[in-house]
C-alpha cells in the first residue's frame, strides 16, 4: 500500500478543516439580517439537527428549520462549546437549585466549575479516566436533593466516555433532568437524545463536525424551554444578557439569532455539517470507531497502557500512557521530524501519557501513516519494537 504524504493532525480538536470548509469562510461579507443569511441559518438548523441525531426538518428559510417532530429546538451560538454550556446552565438553574456532576476528567470538571457559577453543584469527583459509580449517583439522587444530573459525555482529558444511557435511566428514575456536555460526542459518537430524554446538549463546531472554532449549538427540549421560562419570573434566576436563551428563542423561528452572529463561521460550518451528511452519521461514527479501535490495538501490542477503563473506551480520542523513561520530548520529535501532531496530557497527567485524535474528518490512511511514525519515533526513543504490521490493526 502507497504510503499517506503530507503531515498527519492527529489531535483530538480542533481538528483539521476541508477545503471547502475553509474556502466557505471567505464568503464575502453578507447582512445578519438579510434573507441571504437567514438561507445560511436554515441549513445550518437543519444539517445541525441531523447532527443531533434528532428527527428531519426543512432546510429551507421560514420552514421552522430549527425543530422536528421531536419538538427539540436548535440555538446557535457565536462562542466555544464552553459559551454553550454556560447559556444552558445560567439559564436552566438558580443558586437555590442542586445540580449533581459526577466527573473523571478535566472537562467534567470544568462542568462543574462553570455550574457552581449559577447553581449549588454538588460535584462527585472521581479518578481521571474510571468509570462513574453508578451505584453512588443512584443513592445521591435517591435523597431527592438534585434537581439535575449534568455530566461530559466524551471526556478528551482521559480518553473515557460515559454510560450516557444508564445515567439517563437513573435520571428518569429519580425525576431530575438530563444535561449533556456533547462538545467531544456529538457528531463522532452515538448521541441519543430524545431516548436519553435529555433536556439539553451542546456540541462545538471544532470537534467531531470538523467545523471552525469560535461556534456552538445547543439542542434544547420543551421541558428545557418550560422550566427556563417558569426560573425567569423568580427573584432568584440568573442574570443573564448576551446569552440569555429567551431572544434566542423568539427569533430562531425566524432563522435568526438575538445578536449579531459568527457569519463566517455559520457559514464554513455548514460546508463541514455538508460533508457528514454525505458520510452519514452512522458512518462517521463506524470511521471513527474503526480508527480508534486500530490505535488501541496497535499500541498495546508493543506494551503500552491504555490510561481508560477499558469497558468505556471513547471511540474519538485515545488516552495513552508512555513507557517508561519516555514523556512529552517524544511529542516534540515527532512533530518536528515526523511532522505528526498529537496531543500531551493535562494537569497532573502532563508529561506522562499523549492522546490520540480520531474524530472530524480524519482519513483512515492518514491515522494509519501516523501511527506508523509514531512507532518509528518510538524507536528513536530505545523502544525495542520488531517488526509490525500496522495496516493489520485497522481492518
Amino acid at each position: 500500500m502507497e504510503r499517506y504524504q503530507g503531515d498527519c493532525f492527529l489531535v483530538p480538536g480542533p481538528v483539521r478543516l476541508a477545503q471547502s470548509t475553509l474556502s466557505a469562510m471567505a464568503t464575502p461579507t453578507m447582512t445578519a439580517r438579510g434573507t441571504e443569511y437567514r438561507d445560511v441559518m436554515a441549513e445550518l438548523n437543519s444539517l445541525l439537527r441531523m447532527t443531533f441525531n434528532l428527527s428531519p426538518s426543512p432546510s429551507q428559510r421560514g420552514k421552522e428549520s430549527w425543530t422536528g417532530e421531536d419538538g427539540y429546538k436548535i440555538i446557535v451560538v457565536s462562542g466555544s462549546g464552553t459559551a454553550a454550556m454556560e447559556m444552558v446552565m445560567a439559564n436552566r438553574f438558580s443558586k437555590d437549585e442542586k445540580v449533581l456532576v459526577p466527573t473523571n476528567g478535566k472537562f467534567g470538571e470544568r462542568v462543574a466549575l462553570l455550574g457552581d457559577v449559577f447553581a449549588e453543584v454538588t460535584h462527585l469527583k472521581g479518578e481521571w479516566g474510571k468509570a462513574f459509580d453508578l451505584d453512588e449517583i443512584d443513592e445521591i439522587l435517591a435523597r431527592g436533593e438534585h434537581t439535575a444530573l449534568a455530566f461530559c459525555h466524551n471526556e478528551t482529558s482521559s480518553g473515557i466516555v460515559q454510560d450516557a444511557e444508564a445515567l439517563s435511566i437513573i435520571a428518569a428514575k429519580h425525576g431530575v433532568s438530563l444535561i449533556l456536555d456533547g462538545i467531544t460526542s456529538v457528531g463522532g459518537l452515538p448521541v441519543h437524545p430524545k431516548k436519553w430524554k435529555a433536556e439539553a446538549v451542546v456540541v462545538g463546531a471544532q470537534k467531531c463536525t470538523a467545523g471552525p472554532s469560535g461556534i456552538a449549538a445547543i439542542a434544547v427540549s420543551e421541558d428545557f424551554i418550560e422550566r427556563v421560562k417558569a426560573r425567569r419570573s423568580k427573584p432568584t434566576a440568573n442574570p443573564v444578557y448576551y446569552l440569555d436563551i429567551l431572544p434566542a428563542l423568539k427569533k430562531g423561528g425566524d432563522d435568526q439569532t438575538p445578536w449579531t452572529p459568527a457569519i463566517n463561521l455559520a457559514i464554513g460550518w455548514v460546508a463541514a455539517l455538508r460533508i457528514l451528511d454525505e458520510e452519514t452519521l452512522a458512518g462517521r461514527w463506524q470511521r471513527c470507531e474503526k480508527m480508534a479501535a486500530g490505535v488501541r490495538s496497535l499500541f498495546s501490542s508493543i506494551g503500552l497502557e491504555l490510561f481508560a477503563d477499558k469497558e468505556q473506551l471513547s471511540s474519538t480520542v485515545t488516552a495513552i500512557l508512555y513507557p517508561e523513561g519516555i514523556n512529552d520530548q517524544w511529542r516534540a520529535a515527532l512533530m518536528e521530524k515526523y511532522s505528526t501532531q498529537v496531543i500531551g496530557a493535562q494537569d497532573h497527567m502532563k508529561g506522562k501519557m499523549f492522546r490520540v485524535g480520531s474524530m472530524g474528518e480524519t482519513p483512515i490512511p492518514e491515522m494509519i501513516e501516523g501511527c506508523k511514525r509514531m512507532i518509528e519515533c518510538f524507536i528513536d526513543f530505545g523502544m525495542e519494537i520488531e517488526n509490525i504490521d500496522v495496516e493489520a490493526h485497522f481492518e
